[in-house]
């Protein structure tokens, strides 16, 4: 198997599992009891809050809240900052959002906020200008992605943060999602408020993630009840997922690897591009312009969806786009926004690789896809 499908998730790290198994066995205590065995789950859930801050680049571990993932963290952050807005109803985000933004957003116009979303070019980068001209005073949140799970484009957030804080008094969101583990991080050096994070996209669990809420801003509870995670997330914590997320950001602290991954991504990108006549990349190919392990690829005359299954009849995962969105099978709203035809849009495939991708799988990919391609292209004549 070649498992080329790391932005919808990652294989979890031995590490990480080694970490989470003991808090499914033996130490099974409720991080809230004062016993022994409950102090002992309090202790990891701190090690492994002072781990993502860590990674984060936090000024301190106070500042990140654990959740159930990238979702959870991207509601609680645009509805919270929406709710102590202080009487302003304008947010501003972009039109290539994940779908746990663009369907907040949703749901916040339709309780009678109003929503301006920011275009992009042609390859995916972000309009800074437009962006100011969306700023007014009534803005009370700025919504965006540092890196698209797509098509891999990085936005520049810190620039943004500093332009949102110069043009408004919005909170400043940041999905940070598909950046964690790729992209060095220091979010004490920004003026970014609010930072979204999911174990699973850099080998943690499924079902746990974290949001950075920076010292001095107010978000509404999340839920109430207990006092967990200082009152700001009730409910007893899913100990063993909060260990694994942070033997996770442990282990992607050092973003060393992503060289590695890079050149392996470089390397099936150039010679998907030079063997398989009528492919183009989608999307800002410079190097400092995208995260590291991700290319979107399209193929003309090849319907992606079939091309995507051929693959998987040789073992090989990619995806069409965003797991999040691939059961609507509609055309990605990434490439619609970045204005590419139908056609190529929906010939298009993402290579996302990982940490324990080789080069004898990108081998195995780039000995079969030429072939499978000009197959299905003789179909389709």
């Amino acid at each position: 198997m070649a498992y080329l499908d790391n932005n919808a998730t990652t294989q979890p790290a031995p590490e990480v599992f080694e970490a989470m198994a003991p808090f499914l066995k033996e130490n099974f205590g409720n991080p809230s009891s004062s016993h022994a065995v409950g102090r002992a789950a309090r202790n990891v859930i701190e090690d492994a809050r002072a781990a993502v801050a860590e990674l984060l680049g936090a000024s301190e571990p106070s500042e990140i809240v654990f959740t159930s993932g990238g979702t959870e963290s991207d509601n609680w952050a645009l509805i919270g900052a929406a709710a102590v807005s202080q009487g302003r109803s304008g947010i501003v985000t972009t039109a290539v959002e994940h779908e746990a933004v663009r369907n907040a957003c949703d749901y916040l116009e339709q309780m009678g906020c109003r929503v301006t979303t920011v275009g992009v070019d042609g390859l995916g980068r972000l309009d800074k200008d437009s962006l100011r001209q969306a700023l007014t005073k009534e803005t009370a949140v700025v919504s965006v992605m540092m890196a698209n799970n797509e098509t891999g484009v990085v936005f520049p957030v810190t620039e943004i943060a500093r332009i949102v804080r110069e043009h408004s008094d919005a909170l400043v969101h940041v999905d940070g999602v598909a950046a964690v583990g790729k992209l060095p991080i220091s979010l004490r050096e920004t003026e970014i408020d609010l930072f979204s994070v999911s174990a699973h996209k850099f080998h943690g669990p499924k079902g746990v993630g974290a949001l950075y809420i920076r010292s001095g801003v107010e978000l509404p509870p999340r839920t109430f009840g207990g006092r967990q995670e200082s009152g700001r997330r009730a409910g007893t914590e899913a100990v063993h997922q909060i260990a694994g997320i942070g033997a996770a950001a442990r282990l992607v602290q050092d973003i060393g690897a992503m060289d590695r991954v890079a050149k392996l991504r470089d390397r099936l990108e150039s010679e998907v591009l030079r063997l398989v006549p009528g492919s183009s990349v989608n999307g800002d190919r410079s190097d400092a312009a995208r995260i590291p392990n991700t290319t979107n690829i399209s193929f003309s005359l090849v319907n992606g969806e079939m091309l995507l299954s051929r693959l998987d009849d040789e073992g090989i995962s990619v995806s069409t786009g965003s797991a999040c969105n691939s059961e609507s099978r509609e055309i990605s709203a990434v490439l619609r926004a970045m204005d590419l035809p139908f056609e190529r849009a929906a010939a298009s495939i993402r290579f996302s690789l990982g940490r324990y991708n080789t080069a004898e799988e990108i081998d195995r990919v780039l000995g079969l896809l030429p072939g499978i391609v000009e197959e299905l292209r003789s179909i389709s004549v």
